[in-house]
């Protein structure tokens, strides 16, 4: 034991002798040193994405806690506008600050402090009231929807037919020289068919990847309308926009899929069923599946897939860049959600991002909401704890399955190698000339 302290000791006193006493107390280190010196006496990595060339931290060795590297963690990124994240296998890494980004035991607290609210129907009802006003407001939607171009007609290319399904792209002007770009899959079978709202988020290559083309066509096999659409500046978007991080792309993204929801139940009115009307997305796209189901009541269903968490509110502006989780005192994405009890809602997670939480943490929370009605079985929670971030088969399949379920799709018709995979310039309203 003996062996084990004294090293120990001796480290402790060498950086009580080198931290430099400036005569006002701050006993301020480098940073780098400090950071150093942390990895020697808890026997763990710091990897850094900040520049730490140059900074010092004041009163730097009464900032670590012997018991404890995160606390003292905790204590210096408190002086340097930083976060730490716990990497796994002994490493840690220290970010600059991100607002939309925390730990999941801030997750715990925040549901913690948002149950403390209501404790029965009624209550939550009041809640619920109040939070979707104030998102609407902070998001600053009314002014947009208000803005928008009248009676503008909507570009539809000519009707592509294929298995069981058919395609057909669309444009709309929204605001003065503004566009909305997208394609509508629609059952080959006639009749009254359920409406699906699918935004696409960051993954590679957008509303034109094949697994979004996938998942979009069997949904139509088996007998619902989607919708999908370019996210603000991808796709033929960023034609007009061609820069996406920014705020304005928050709202804009949710204003197109409002208007999208409008054309496709005035103009299709005799295809869609009106009491069957969903949004379905994944990553950026299931943020904003779930913004679109606290803007409209008419949604009836919703799927968010690798989006939700208590502790994450989307890693892009557009889905966090106006503060609508500053509404009614502070929210979350998994509160937003709840506004749709006691409707059906499924909830897919994966062990291999922040989603990770949701089974033990987001999932009971909202449980809890769905309870007030007597409806806990129609809040669903899918987690894959062995996958990882994508929009892949056993997620496709998740939602796939859901659908049968709430809107009586054909499961007969679940085949995806029956779709056609169609190459960009099929989906494009407008292809580049060459």
């Amino acid at each position: 034991m003996k062996r084990n302290i004294i090293p120990l000791l001796l480290f402790a006193s060498s950086l009580c002798v080198n931290a430099q006493n400036d005569y006002s107390g701050n006993f301020s280190r480098p940073l780098h040193d400090v950071l150093k010196g942390m990895e020697q006496r808890f026997n763990v990595k710091i990897k850094c994405d900040i520049d730490t060339a140059g900074k010092s931290i004041t009163f730097a060795d009464f900032r670590i806690r012997p018991y404890s590297v995160e606390e003292s963690l905790d204590n210096i990124c408190k002086e340097i506008g930083a976060n730490w994240w716990d990497q796994g296998k002994g490493t840690y890494k220290l970010k600059k600050y991100e607002y939309t980004r925390r730990h999941t035991t801030d997750g715990e607290k925040m549901l913690a402090w948002l149950a403390g609210k209501y404790s029965d129907r009624e209550t939550w009802e009041a809640r619920k009231d109040s939070l979707r006003k104030e998102v609407r407001k902070r998001l600053g939607i009314d002014e947009y929807l208000d803005s928008c171009v009248k009676g503008r007609k909507a570009v539809l290319s000519k009707v592509r037919k294929y298995d069981g399904y058919t395609v057909q792209n669309i444009c709309i002007e929204t605001l003065p020289g503004e566009h909305l770009y997208g394609s509508i899959y629609t059952p080959s079978k006639k009749g009254r068919h359920p409406l699906i709202i699918c935004p696409n988020g960051h993954f590679y290559d957008g509303r034109y990847r094949k697994d979004q083309q996938q998942r979009l066509a069997t949904l139509a096999r088996m007998g619902a309308v989607c919708v999908s659409y370019d996210i603000y500046g991808w796709g033929e978007s960023k034609r007009e926009h061609p820069e996406h991080r920014t705020d304005r792309a928050h709202v804009i993204q949710a204003l197109d899929g409002l208007l999208l929801l409008n054309w496709m139940t005035e103009n299709r009115g005799k295809t869609i069923d009106t009491t069957r009307i969903a949004a379905n997305g994944g990553s950026g796209g299931g943020s904003l599946t779930v913004l679109l189901t606290a803007l409209d009541e008419r949604f009836t269903a919703a799927a968010p897939v690798v989006s939700l968490a208590s502790h994450f509110d989307g890693g892009c502006p557009c889905e966090s860049g106006k503060p609508i989780h500053l509404a009614a005192d502070g929210t979350c994405n998994p509160e937003i959600l709840a506004m749709m009890a006691p409707q059906p809602v499924l909830v897919v997670s994966d062990g291999g991002d922040w989603t990770a939480s949701v089974p033990d943490l987001e999932f009971p929370y909202l449980q809890r909401i769905w309870a007030f009605y007597g409806e806990k079985d129609k809040v669903r929670n899918i987690h894959l704890p062995t996958e990882r971030h994508d929009f892949g088969p056993n997620k496709r399949q998740a939602v796939y399955d859901f659908f049968i379920d709430v809107f009586n799709l054909d499961a007969s018709m679940l085949d995806e190698s029956k779709v056609t995979i169609e190459p960009t310039e099929a989906l494009l309203s407008y292809p580049e000339k060459k």
